[in-house]
This record gives C-alpha cells, structure tokens and sequence, in this order.
C-alpha cells in the first residue's frame, strides 16, 4: 500500500479515497462497474498501472458508493449520476482538489463525461477509455448488447458471482491465468456482493448519455483497444464525433480491463495528452527473433477438465515452455494465459525450439500454434515491445493448429539451416502497415 485510505463524507454516505503521488496535475481515476481501491494494490500487473499514473501526477483513487472500501448502499436505492457526482466532489474537496483531469474507464465513462458537462470550472481534462454512451442496443446505437443478451450476462452474474466472472470478455489476455483468475474472483467478491453487483449491473443497462455529449467543453481524449469485446471500438469513435474538439486514439488490443494488456502504451497515450510528454525508460534495442506460442482450444480443455485440473495443466505447460526455450538457448519474456513470448539471438533456434514445444506439448494432449519472426525489439529490465512483437503475434494469429508459421525475413535469415518454409502468399495484418509474405515451417 503506498498511501492509507482515507473516508470523504458525501451526504450520509463514506466514500474511500486514496492519494498517492505529488504531481502538479490532479488526476481522479473515476472506475468501471464495481473496484476495491485497496485490493487493487495487490495484483502487480494493476499495481504497475496505477503506479504510472501517479508518476507524473497526483493520482487519486476512489471506490463509488456501494462498492469496495465505500459505504453499502440499499440495492433498491442504488446511487443516481448525480449522487456519484456528488461523490467526486466530495473525495476532491477531501483531497484538497480544486480541479482535477478526470480518467474514467468502462462504466466510469458515462459518469466522468456527464461531471465534465456539468462542471467544467472543476475539470481541467477528460479521458475515457473502452467506454460508451449507451449500454443497451437501438436502431441509432446497434453497438450496444440487444435486451435479451443483456438479460442473460445478468443472469451469469447471480450464479458465477463469487468465483470468475466474464473474463473471456474483459480480459482474453489472461482468462487462462491461473494467478489472474484467482485474484480477479477475490477482486470482485471484495468488492460487491451479489445482489450489489446484478443491480449495479441492471442500473448501468439504462444508461445513455448521447444527448449530452456534444456539452462537453473541455479538452478531451476518448481511447479504445480495437478488439475490445465488452465495448466495440465504434462506440468510443461515435462519442469522440459527439464531443467538440474531442481526441480518439486507438490502440492495439483485446483487453477491455485497462491494467491488463499493453498497459505502458495506455499510459503513454494519458500522459503526453494531459502533459504534451511521454515518459522515457531506459530501453535497450537490439535485433532478435521472436517467439509466440499459442494453446489451441484452450476453453476446451476448460471445459472438459475443470477448472483446477486445467490450471494444474498449464502449470506442466509453462515449465515444459521455460525448459525448451532454455534448451534452445532462448529466454522467455513472459507467460500470457495459455501462451508464452520469448526472444532469441537466431531464428533457426527460435523456430526448432517451436516444434520441440509443439511435440512435447502433444504429450499433454494438448496443440499449439507459433509464430516467428525477427525485427528490432526495444527491451525494458521485465518486457520487449516495438513493431517485431507485434508482427510476430500476427504471424502467429495466421498459424493453423499444430503448425508454425514463420515470416519472409525469418525464411531470408535461415537460408542453410535445413528448415523448409512453404509459401503461404501475403497476408494483411491489423496495426501493420505494410503485407507480410508468410511461410509454414515444414517439421525439421
């Protein structure tokens, strides 16, 4: 925990407030659908995202009324806009805020976009991100879940609440995490309880903001991933169109949760709106091949082991992966769920050590898919990004099960390897801006 909690009064209500940081910008991170400001500190991946925002701000965080650390509230008497309004203000005017930039995420957006309207001489920026304005489908809104689907996800809620819930939506990067999974049912049974979050989930289904949208007079940035399952990426375009002088900026990606996913480019993207500058790290470039390896129908397997038993086998698969990989003298950059990424210094190494994954896996009864490609990478002290990573990801989206799949400058560079790269024609890949010749590796 870097700093205590501490309670504003707002009417009869407690709301929980955190600050943590001493930038000159205040910046107030209004929540999705139900948070737990203190639980949040424990998962390192959401630690991490917090702790870049505070680095150029004062960074302040709340839990809204009836959830986390804040005062319950009566499920028939759940809090308006305008009462969660009154919650801003107060936890601001408790902060020793005057004005603030207002960052709000999934739900959080409706509310942040209606304050900014409300009370412009109190908000010196607007940032949403994988939000929207309507949360039930229209003819003038086909982006949002049509009733009946609406009505089941609240039906899933009443009977999976309390252990992992909708993560194939919010957060594909990590549904099969065992560690994410635990700690995101821990998350939310802390901060909601069944009842609070059907009916939260049933007030937030009314919502719409549309008519209010073109209010909004101060600077603002709307983001969206353009995967984003929860929230189609035309959503957040429609409400930048909506808002004057508004910003949209799409980012790479699937993960509708903001602290799982490229969570330094998020942050870069808030940081230079509200600052005009990015933050440095100090990265090392170097020229490497890059490794995906994906498991195939790994849902699945889910469903046909369990829960637990497919937990307990993803365990033998990451450390069959990191035996491999060391095998190959390769070094792995990180396990994703049901995947991994590592880098290599050749790419034959990289795309034989593919196959003696793919094989050992086969074991398991399990298939995997790779992807191999070789490019510039930007490496940090704990990741590697820049356009080869993502290339590679790509190469590897393209691979049928049990194949690798390799790109044009991979097949360039193994030239007298023994490797037989069959020609796959070129392929458009999202975010890239350039076709890619593709190649199937042939099994050594």
């Amino acid at each position: 925990m870097p700093s205590p909690i501490r309670y504003a009064r707002s009417g009869d209500v407690h709301i929980a407030y955190q600050v943590v940081g001493d930038g000159a910008l205040d910046l107030i991170v209004v929540p999705g659908w139900v948070s737990n400001i203190e639980a949040a500190w424990e998962y390192p991946p959401f630690a991490h995202f917090l702790e870049r925002l505070s680095s150029f701000s004062r960074l302040i965080l709340f839990d809204k009324r009836g959830t986390g650390l804040s005062d319950r509230v009566s499920d028939q008497q759940l809090p308006t806009l305008e009462q969660r309004m009154d919650d801003v203000r107060a936890v601001m005017d408790a902060a020793g805020s005057a004005s603030a930039a207002l960052f709000g995420y999934s739900e959080g957006g409706p509310m942040s976009i209606l304050f900014a309207a409300t009370h412009p001489d109190r908000t010196t920026a607007l940032v949403c991100y994988g939000t929207y304005a309507k949360r039930e489908w229209s003819e003038e809104y086909p982006w949002a879940p049509k009733p009946e689907a609406r009505a089941r996800w609240l039906d899933m809620l009443e009977a999976e609440w309390g252990g992992v819930t909708d993560l194939e939506d919010l957060a594909p990067g990590r549904a099969s995490d065992p560690v994410f999974r635990s700690w995101w049912a821990s998350y939310l049974r802390r901060s909601a309880s069944p009842n609070a979050a059907v009916a939260l989930g049933r007030m937030n289904t009314r919502i719409d903001i549309r008519d209010i949208l073109p209010s909004v007079r101060v600077p603002t940035l709307i983001l969206h991933r353009t995967g984003d399952r929860d929230a189609n990426v035309a959503e957040g375009e429609f409400i930048a169109r909506m808002i004057p002088g508004a910003r949209f900026r799409e980012l790479p990606g699937d993960d509708h949760i903001p602290w799982i996913g490229d969570v330094d480019g998020l942050v870069d993207a808030i940081q230079e709106f509200l600052t005009g500058q990015r933050s440095t790290p100090s990265l090392d470039r170097v020229l490497a091949t890059v490794l995906f390896v994906d498991v195939v129908d790994s849902t699945k397997h889910v469903s046909e082991l369990g829960d637990t038993a497919w937990r307990q086998r993803l365990d033998r698969i990451h450390a069959i992966a990191r035996s491999e990989i060391s095998r190959f003298h390769g070094s792995l950059v990180k396990t994703m769920g049901d995947g991994f990424l590592a880098t290599f210094d050749g790419p034959a190494r990289a795309t034989r050590c593919a196959w003696a994954i793919r094989d050992a896996l086969r074991v398991l009864d399990v298939e995997s898919r790779a992807g191999v490609h070789t490019g510039e990478i930007e490496r940090s002290a704990s990741d590697v990004a820049g356009i080869a990573v993502h290339v590679a990801a790509r190469v590897m989206e393209a691979a049928g099960a049990g194949e690798v799949w390799a790109s044009s400058t991979v097949r360039d560079l193994a030239s007298g390897s023994g490797l037989t790269f069959l020609d796959r024609g070129a392929h458009r890949m999202k975010g890239v801006s350039r076709d890619w010749q593709l190649f199937r590796v042939e099994r050594p």
